[in-house]
């Protein structure tokens, strides 16, 4: 993955600031307009960038840091378009050095070093959900090998992936995470394989905080406002089916969870169900359907009849 950068060879004219008295150069702290419609504003020395500038590039985003002969040096900021942003390590204006990236929320999305502009070495990669993905990137700076890792909270999965998706894994330990020993605030697909059942629902095994991912939804990719629908036999049994475990999750009109998205690394973006509130242990995690409750279903699928049974019996509960 290429990575901006600070050389800047187009040619430009002199908006505002003061000029050298000897050949017309920018010279202090001047605005300086480039044929591109970029500008950069910062202090020049007979023409040459040094010390404290920042350009601003046609599309939105920035780069900011500390200029010497002409090229950044040292730490610098560029700033996305979306807002997000990169702090690097510069060297004559390219990236080399330790690096950090941030989304629009200000999340650590990457961290590990650049050379020559080029993500190297071993790298970060983090997702919101938690996972995040890690292992030495390849010599454009794409998550490709066979040494890749990617980890939740309290395991992981360790094996061949291409820019980032995997092809092959098998399951990984963890011996320690930044926070301490692994613990399973987040449990993963293969803990739910073992989780004991009572009848065929979802019940917590500990004790859960909230927004703690409880299970995965896994099947064929459709919005959630085309159909609701129940896993069809013989694969609505766990004996059949069992890789994910959301579609277990019971309805409720008062639900302790939620439908969540999350990128698994061996599903991809899926769904998943997670808690809206602390769950108990032995509690049974439960969630809203999205039924339409009118007959026709105009604005999401028609409820069934045992949905609708629970409608009338709940508004009842709420009438007296």
């Amino acid at each position: 993955m290429y990575l901006p950068y600070a050389h800047y060879l187009i040619l430009y004219y002199f908006r505002e600031g003061l000029l050298d008295d000897d050949d017309g150069l920018p010279h202090g702290f001047c605005t300086v307009n480039y044929s591109s419609t970029d500008r950069f504003e910062g202090h020049f020395v007979h023409g040459e960038k040094k010390g404290r500038g920042k350009f601003y590039y046609f599309d939105g985003s920035t780069l900011e840091g500390f200029y010497v002969d002409n090229a950044l040096q040292g730490q610098g900021i560029y700033t996305y378009e979306d807002g997000g942003s990169l702090f690097g390590t510069y060297v004559e204006g390219e990236l080399n050095g330790p690096a950090q990236e941030y989304d629009t929320d200000r999340r650590l999305i990457f961290k590990g070093q650049c050379k020559d502009n080029v993500r190297h070495g071993v790298c970060w990669i983090y997702y919101p959900d938690g996972g995040s993905l890690v292992g030495e990137v390849n010599e454009d700076g794409d998550m490709t090998g066979d040494k890749i890792a990617y980890v939740y909270p309290d395991g992981g999965r360790y094996g061949k992936f291409i820019d980032a998706e995997m092809l092959e894994e098998k399951l990984a330990i963890l011996t320690s995470v930044d926070e301490g020993k692994p613990h399973s605030d987040l449990v993963p697909n293969e803990y739910t394989l073992m989780t004991p059942f009572a009848g065929e629902g979802l019940f917590a095994k500990i004790a859960s905080a909230a927004q703690t991912v409880m299970s995965f939804y896994n099947g064929v990719r459709i919005a959630h406002q085309e159909v609701v629908i129940d896993v069809p036999a013989p694969y609505n049994s766990s004996n059949k089916y069992c890789a994910s475990l959301g579609h277990k999750a019971n309805h409720s009109f008062t639900p302790n969870c939620m439908y969540d998205t999350f990128v698994h690394p061996r599903f991809g973006p899926i769904k998943c169900i997670r808690t809206m509130r602390a769950v108990e242990k032995d509690e049974e995690p439960t969630v809203a359907y999205g039924y339409d409750h009118n007959v026709t279903g105009k604005n999401s699928p028609e409820a069934p009849e045992w949905y609708q049974q629970q409608l009338t019996a709940f508004q009842a509960t709420q009438q007296k």
